[in-house]
């Protein structure tokens, strides 16, 4: 398929559709499992979840709904978009959360930029690229849309995410065969491998919103499962024992819930799960969806769908959606792919 480098068609906020009252909701199942405590983790030989269950949950049970909320989502969304036709490389692009204010922040036709993240306060972002002839990572200032280098030849990095308080930056290391989580100082220095094993791949780390633990995936292949881990390594936890991810996933504000997404290609679905591995709920959108993020204020999830366009490789976009269920809004229309988003202030 022909991919093209339009420049998307910005669009308010149209809303595509009013899930309370098309039934598409949250589906739920119960779950209750004790999350175990473990320093080996037991890589997982069940199958994936997979998403297929039945609507029966009332989505306001994630998120209550007070009268003051405001109809638009606040805040930027910034996301990994392939703009280059079939060259498929990753630029980085970002729009404001009610679809104005729409820009490419990185224009480098021979180099991939991806996995961008915001800094806490929303004046910069962290991100990979592969630039200077492998992946290192870099943040990019919002004011002035320059990049500035951090990591240099520690391995093929990726997925950076800074602390809650600015002070630390997470991300994946495929320094050897297998991908481990590293953490270095805001600046670059300091790094230092934080968990690792040599028999599978440790990727997607996420800080808690308190900046206490940091969320990631690991297992062989496409099969998963979601640990925690103190920043300085100890303190290994194993999630929930019933769940599978594909890799992606998001603590909301508050640090109850995590959000994530599973399944066989073609039929990804999201999740939600408490933080303390005792429940999983699917998310039903009507359509293959994942990797989602939440909002900053805690009312919202933006994630990658192919609502629109199932079963074509080109045709995710991003989406963002209330969680309570009422509202869902397509905020990229493109000829190529749009994925990754994260949620800023």
């Amino acid at each position: 398929m022909k991919r093209g480098n339009q420049r998307p068609r910005v669009v308010r906020f149209i809303f595509l559709a009013q899930l309370c009252l098309s039934g598409v909701l949250f589906s739920g199942c119960s779950l209750p499992v004790e999350p175990a405590m473990t320093s080996t983790p037991v890589l997982p030989t069940a199958p994936l979840v997979q998403a297929t269950s039945t609507p029966s949950l009332t989505p306001s049970l994630l998120s209550p709904t007070t009268a003051t909320q405001p109809l638009e989502p606040t805040g930027k969304i910034v996301w990994t978009c392939q703009v280059y036709g079939q060259q498929y490389h990753d630029q980085i692009c970002i729009e404001n959360a009610d679809g104005s204010g729409y820009r490419q922040l990185t224009d480098d036709a021979e180099a991939e930029n991806y996995y961008p993240s915001f800094a806490p306060d929303g004046n910069s972002l962290v991100y990979a690229s592969n630039r200077s002839g492998k992946y290192e990572i870099y943040v990019l200032d919002l004011g002035t849309d320059a990049s500035v280098q951090l990591t240099h030849g520690l391995g093929e990095v990726a997925a950076p995410a800074i602390s809650p308080d600015g002070r630390w930056i997470v991300f994946a290391n495929n320094d050897t065969v297998f991908n481990s989580i590293w953490r270095m100082r805001r600046d670059g220095s300091d790094p230092q491998k934080i968990f690792g094993q040599e028999e599978a791949d440790a990727l997607d780390p996420s800080w808690s919103p308190d900046g206490t633990k940091i969320l990631f995936a690991f297992g062989r292949g496409t099969d998963k499962q979601l640990y925690t881990i103190n920043p300085d390594g100890s303190d290994l936890h194993l999630v929930s024992a019933d769940f599978r991810t594909r890799g992606r996933s998001d603590w909301s504000p508050d640090g109850s819930w995590i959000a994530s997404y599973a399944g066989s290609p073609w039929n990804w679905g999201m999740y939600f799960i408490k933080a303390d591995g005792s429940g999983v709920q699917p998310i039903q959108v009507g359509g293959v969806a994942l990797a989602p993020a939440f909002s900053p204020d805690g009312e919202w999830i933006v994630f990658t769908g192919y609502l629109d366009h199932p079963g074509d490789p080109d045709g995710c976009e991003i989406y963002v959606m209330r969680l309570n269920g009422s509202l869902i809004a397509r905020m990229t229309y493109n000829n190529y792919c749009d994925y990754q988003p994260r949620w800023g202030p």
